[in-house]
């Protein structure tokens, strides 16, 4: 859950674990490595853009609480096909800004819109939502499912994906938020 900032400089901005790692036991995660190579646009310099350029990052800030409700009831109650369709729809408008931001930041390539048509191809033939993608400022897909669903999808990335995706991760999820390196300045 983030708690948003009061101070202007951010330093009171908070993420804190919505649920314990084990809330949720089938989750999986697969993190597909489409590009290992630095971005045109880091993030912090894609965000600040963004933010100075972008005529929907209003309305994007104000529906922010309200998502993270959804989200967090849907993690709540391990309610997949919400839990995806809620993240597929964010990361999509995440990279709708980046787009309407000027000049217009591409983060994703066409390997990673092939993965966005996989995921959708895949619950299509499921008839519903049993996987999720989600970009950050990258190309690189970090994609969800539940245990059930990993072997099926997975092997459909590494046979579809084989010279396109250089390393596909597995994992689950793991312990909240912690500090790496703590400054002190």
């Amino acid at each position: 859950w983030y708690q948003r900032r009061v101070r202007d400089d951010g330093a009171d901005s908070v993420a804190r674990q919505v649920r314990p790692a084990n809330h949720w036991p089938s989750l999986r995660v697969l993190v597909c490595v489409v590009c290992k190579s630095e971005k045109a646009v880091p993030s912090t310099a894609g965000m600040q853009r963004t933010v100075e350029t972008s005529g929907l990052i209003e309305q994007r800030i104000a529906s922010v609480p309200s998502k993270m409700q959804a989200i967090s009831a849907a993690i709540e109650s391990r309610d997949f096909p919400r839990f995806g369709e809620i993240t597929m729809r964010d990361s999509n408008e995440m990279h709708a800004l980046c787009l309407d931001s000027y000049p217009p930041i591409t983060y994703l390539n066409s390997v990673s819109h092939e993965i966005v048509r996989l995921v959708h191809s895949f619950n299509e033939e499921k008839g519903g939502v049993r996987a999720a993608y989600t970009f950050d400022a990258g190309p690189n897909a970090v994609l969800f499912c539940e245990e059930g669903d990993l072997a099926e999808l997975k092997g459909r990335i590494m046979k579809e994906f084989n010279g396109k995706v250089t390393d596909v991760v597995e994992c689950t999820v793991g312990d909240g938020p912690s500090i790496l390196v703590e400054n002190n300045a």
